[in-house]
């Protein structure tokens, strides 16, 4: 009797390419979850710095006995719904327009705006603080001369709400809402004017309900970000005590004995907050279809006929001031003898730029900045470009893992983040070397420009068909081959459109790297605050204008290789 052979059973074995996978998704959670739970334990560690470990709620009481944290939750609140309603409608109408009419000069308006959204904050607030100073600001100073009296204060909270409309809200809800009302099928809309509708009327009763998703997607990303602002409370709010939750946090850490404790719990209370909003945000997008355009699409532009010119002044009128005045005035301030007095004998000067451009320690800020912002875009492509393809082109297990993880950065406070990866960097004890050095700033502008690259970067991969990736797998190509010599190459516009977002926000970011950075780091971005702290605001608008410059020749850099295609 012939014996029969034993089966056995042998584990499949993994591929080159699960473990590639696998060691990114571990590297993207230990770099992203990690930090963030750190945070969330810290907020029970009650013993002081060097001391053995101690549990307790003593952080917790400390932050809700804390005086002003009511004040600052409803602040936050006020602050953040009052931007939405004023933002959304005007950002609706300008992208409507600009998306879907025969608005002159419509590609130069979009890029505009593309412009303003690339100035830094702090830029852009010192050039409204110009105008609107109560003392000596410039349209204040006029306006008393004609009707006695200065009616404008910057450092109240129609302030604040004003920089923040000006400087993101209105800007990147622009940018956001035009690709999307430009891909809409014109089908509907053609049907109604047919029936005998108005353009005002098809507008408010097909195009507004059609794109609904879009500006409720909008609408939630733009309360997120709103709860995360830093720098221009930072800057207006302080006088006249006004504070938020990132900048109560910023002050429980370093203008006071630190309280590491009560800073962290007011951090976890915060992301709580962001909770509901990322997953109301994910399930609105889930069944989004990404085929824009099919054998039946339809984008006539609506003729505005009479309303053609009124339209162009409204929209021109608002990239004066979202881009003009903050252009106009970071100029004029940075040759003023003294910041925001025009009415001095010879108040023009060069000696600010001399001073600044020959002291050592901008220098060394400058070179500090450019390390930065290209090592950041550079590892950024690299690690978002791999992220995205992971989660798109590839059938493994974790890809859905990946991708929600990636979006985690965008649910964090900048602050936050920034507290989160220093607890990363002093916890993990092979890490601590790296704490002041460059590599500590670099990961955090990666992983805080992980949410908006990795998107932009699956968007473009969704768009772009697999038939060359199969055809070089069939000749024997390895997926990694694939990647590198294929998609790669066909990606190369996006990839370095990324790249320069991920350089501009680099170049700037305040929030994400203000606890990071120390005296051996210290770009640019955290030496405008130092001056403005110090009351320098001289020397701090000749480094905001420097920063301006590298902002807007990131943002044409980034319109001549595709940008605006990259994100539609």
């Amino acid at each position: 009797m012939r014996s029969q052979p034993i089966a056995v059973h042998r584990p499949p074995r993994l591929d080159t390419q699960s473990i590639l996978c696998t060691g990114v998704l571990a590297a993207v959670a230990f770099t992203v979850v990690y930090p963030v739970a750190l945070v969330v334990l810290q907020s029970f560690q009650v013993a002081g710095p060097g001391e053995p470990a101690r549990w307790g709620l003593d952080g917790w009481r400390a932050a809700f006995e804390e005086p002003g944290l009511r004040a600052a939750l409803v602040n936050t609140l006020k602050v953040t719904f009052v931007r939405q309603l004023l933002s959304l409608p005007l950002a609706v109408l300008i992208a409507w327009l600009v998306a879907r009419t025969d608005l002159p000069g419509r590609d130069w308006i979009e890029f505009g705006f593309w412009a303003a959204f690339f100035l830094p904050t702090l830029t852009v607030t010192l050039g409204w603080i110009l105008l609107l100073d109560p003392d000596y600001g410039l349209l204040n100073t006029w306006l008393a001369r004609l009707v006695g009296k200065k009616p404008f204060d910057i450092y109240s909270f129609w302030g604040i709400v004003w920089v923040h409309v000006i400087t993101g809200s209105v800007t990147v809800k622009v940018i956001l809402l035009t690709p999307a009302f430009r891909n809409m099928n014109t089908a509907f809309e053609e049907a109604s004017r047919v029936a005998g509708a108005s353009t005002l009327r098809t507008a408010l009763r097909i195009t507004v309900p059609v794109m609904a998703p879009a500006i409720l997607s909008v609408l939630l990303l733009g309360t997120m970000v709103s709860l995360q602002t830093f720098e221009v409370e930072q800057v207006l709010g302080i006088p006249f005590r006004f504070f938020v939750f990132s900048t109560m946090i910023y002050d429980l850490l370093v203008t006071r004995v630190p309280r590491y404790d009560a800073a962290t719990a007011l951090a976890v209370v915060t992301l709580a907050a962001m909770l509901p909003l990322v997953l109301a945000q994910q399930w609105l997008t889930r069944g989004r279809r990404y085929t824009t355009i099919t054998g039946q699409f339809q984008n006539r532009p609506h003729a505005l006929g009479r309303w053609r010119w009124p339209a162009f002044a409204l929209v021109m009128a608002m990239l004066v001031i979202v881009l003009g005045v903050p252009l106009v005035f970071a100029g004029l301030g940075s040759c003023m003898k003294l910041f925001g007095f025009f009415d001095i004998p010879r108040p023009w000067t060069l000696d600010n730029w001399r001073t600044v451009l020959t002291d050592e320690l901008f220098l060394r800020s400058l070179w500090n900045t450019l390390v930065l912002a290209v090592s950041t875009a550079v590892v950024a492509v690299l690690v978002h470009s791999v992220i995205a393809y992971i989660a798109v082109r590839t059938r493994y297990a974790g890809r859905r893992a990946l991708d929600v993880i990636s979006w985690l950065p965008f649910t964090v406070p900048g602050i936050i983040l920034g507290l989160a990866l220093l607890w990363l960097f002093l916890d993990v004890r092979m890490l601590r070397p790296l704490y002041g050095t460059m590599a500590v700033l670099v990961i955090a502008g990666v992983i805080a420009g992980m949410p908006l690259g990795v998107q932009i970067i699956k968007s473009g991969l969704m768009q772009l068909g697999s038939e060359l990736e199969e055809a070089s797998r069939i000749a024997g190509a390895s997926w990694w081959a694939t990647y590198r010599r294929i998609v790669l190459r066909l990606m190369a516009p996006t990839l370095v459109a990324v790249g320069m977002i991920t350089f501009v926000g680099a170049a700037r970011n305040i929030g994400n790297i203000a606890l990071l950075a120390t005296s051996a780091n210290r770009p640019l971005s955290i030496l405008q605050l130092d001056y403005i702290a110090q009351r320098k605001l001289e020397a701090a608008v000749v480094v905001a204008c420097i920063i301006m410059v590298i902002s807007l020749a990131g943002a044409l850099l980034a319109r001549l290789v595709g940008l605006r295609g990259s994100v539609s």
